[in-house]
């Protein structure tokens, strides 16, 4: 048995006193980690290949969220063009494009107790299932009726890929999870600039046979990845055994090449899971409620939740989302027509945009975190969107009899600039940074819970705003939406400035500490130093 384990299971007194020290070195230690990164050893990249290659397999459910948000202009633009036998009111095109969303919460709820009970990697298995259902069903879809099914359980699909930020955060090591936490932004724009990129050619039925052969190669990809190695201590019935010590040995050894990097993890999963035991749990179902209300009640526990759910509210307001499920209705709006580009150019730039963003946006959050991200994400959003805005209040002229009279017509390609230097700038930061927040902020005894309550939320606060979109646009016009759009992302600047801590560099346990009220005053007096 190695020392560290010696350590873990606390057999002797020097082991227990060893122990004491280390965790008292782990706090003392913190606050030079927010101030200097580097005191700990760095990793190279060849260290945590097999990492970065599981997270890119466990991302690819992330897809389908994407593919989700730009499908629906795709179906809605050809549902109501005169050559199709599928014909919708603007009601019924409202609830198609917001459906998969209201619909995405019975996913992600069911997908936290579901992720603790049977792991990680069959939850992402299973995600699979329900995705390709309504594909075959959309295919096949000759009703409204029909289509609303298959949307439905898209919807649900996607709440459980919920499951991808809380296996990712728990597969990857501190100093590379921001920015492994970051590619599932980089997945959802994938999906979003393959759908934009296959509607130029293909209409959205023969679309869905695409997207189910994709969903049942990522089914099969997804047997080569390990299984989390907290689950495999933290969250399994019966006491903590060499067998399951041993299967989470075998997950770190094919996750870390290097040895010692290997045993700090160890280390780490020991501490986070010391008291979270699976064998303290109760079967009694009033038992299993009272620990979960003293779990949410917890300062580390129900204050990172306030955040997230702030921070995704302002997230859903400031209407990034809204821009890409009827990207075409927006272009329309906009005038159609941006110089050589039609709606259907807009929206491939768009989905281009998204996609090269996130990728930069994966690097940029390893070396400045999350907050510099979300400020400068929230500051250029609301300039776009306010310029936008004003080009819309002085491109349209009233004479005095009421007509309108457009007075910029040859420079509408600076407004379509105005909107993708939105969509850049959301892509940023504002848009990607509070999903990766799930896996890091909440703590492992609630993350799977807790990380559906938060995808839930801001899914009912999407499906809002999106089912409501058609009707506020006819009451204040696309150029007070913009305008909207702009206050809210500024209003979100200023709360990530004020509340919201930076994570870059610490461990689970660090994290905890943050928001406990042992160390809050302490930890808040180290960022307030950070430059």
């Amino acid at each position: 048995m190695s020392k560290i384990e010696e350590i873990v299971e606390g057999k002797t007194q020097t082991d227990t006193v060893h122990d004491g020290k280390l965790r008292n070195e782990i706090v003392s230690n913190f606050l030079p980690r927010i101030t200097n990164r580097s005191s700990k050893e760095r990793i190279k990249m060849a260290d945590v290949m097999p990492q970065i290659i599981a997270s890119c397999i466990v991302h690819c459910i992330a897809i389908k969220a994407g593919v989700n948000m730009v499908y629906s202009t795709i179906l809605l633009d050809g549902l109501e063009s005169n050559n199709t036998d599928v014909k919708i009111t603007e009601s019924e095109g409202s609830w198609i494009a917001s459906l998969v969303t209201i619909t995405l919460p019975i996913g992600s709820l069911i997908a936290g107790p579901l992720m603790d009970k049977f792991g990680r990697k069959v939850v992402c298995l299973v995600s699979c299932i329900p995705a390709a259902i309504s594909w075959l069903a959309l295919m096949l879809a000759k009703s409204v009726i029909a289509i609303y099914a298959a949307r439905v359980v898209a919807g649900i699909a996607a709440g459980l890929t919920t499951v991808g930020l809380v296996y990712i955060s728990e597969l990857t090591h501190p100093q590379v999870r921001p920015m492994l936490l970051c590619l599932n932004s980089v997945f959802v724009s994938l999906g979003i600039l393959i759908t934009c990129c296959l509607a130029v050619a293909l209409d959205w039925r023969k679309m869905t046979m695409i997207f189910l052969a994709l969903e049942c190669c990522i089914f099969f990809t997804l047997y080569f990845v390990p299984e989390s190695p907290y689950w495999l201590v933290c969250f399994q019935n019966g006491a903590l055994d060499e067998k399951r010590i041993s299967r989470m040995r075998h997950s770190l050894k094919r996750l870390n090449r290097r040895e010692t990097i290997r045993e700090e993890e160890y280390s780490r999963i020991m501490e986070t899971c010391g008291n979270h035991e699976a064998s303290d749990r109760s079967k009694n179902i009033v038992a299993s409620v009272k620990n979960y209300y003293h779990l949410f009640t917890a300062p580390h526990a129900y204050k990172p939740m306030l955040i997230l759910f702030t921070l995704f509210l302002l997230q859903q307001l400031s209407g990034s989302y809204v821009i890409i499920f009827y990207a075409i209705s927006v272009f329309h709006e906009m005038g159609g027509t941006f110089g050589t580009f039609n709606e259907h150019g807009a929206l491939v730039m768009l989905g281009v945009i998204r996609f090269v963003i996130s990728v930069i946006t994966v690097f940029c959050s390893r070396k400045h975190g999350r907050r510099v991200l979300c400020i400068l994400s929230g500051i250029g959003m609301a300039i776009s969107m306010f310029l936008s805005g004003m080009y819309m209040h002085f491109a349209v002229l009233y004479d005095e009899n009421g007509n309108a009279e457009e007075t910029v017509a040859n420079q509408k390609w600076l407004l379509l600039f105005f909107v993708l230097s939105y969509i850049c700038t959301s892509s940023f930061g504002f848009v990607v940074i509070p999903w990766t927040l799930i896996g890091e902020l909440l703590p492992v005894s609630i993350r799977g819970v807790g990380g559906g309550l938060m995808v839930s939320f801001a899914y009912v606060m999407m499906f809002a705003v999106i089912k409501s979109y058609p009707y506020i646009l006819r009451s204040m016009s696309i150029e007070g939406i913009f305008f909207s759009f702009s206050f809210m992302s500024l209003t979100g600047t200023a709360f990530v400035y004020f509340f919201l801590p930076e994570t870059l560099g610490k461990s689970f346990s660090d994290i905890e500490k943050f928001f406990s009220s042992a160390g809050e005053k302490k930890m808040r007096d180290a960022n307030s130093r950070d430059p």
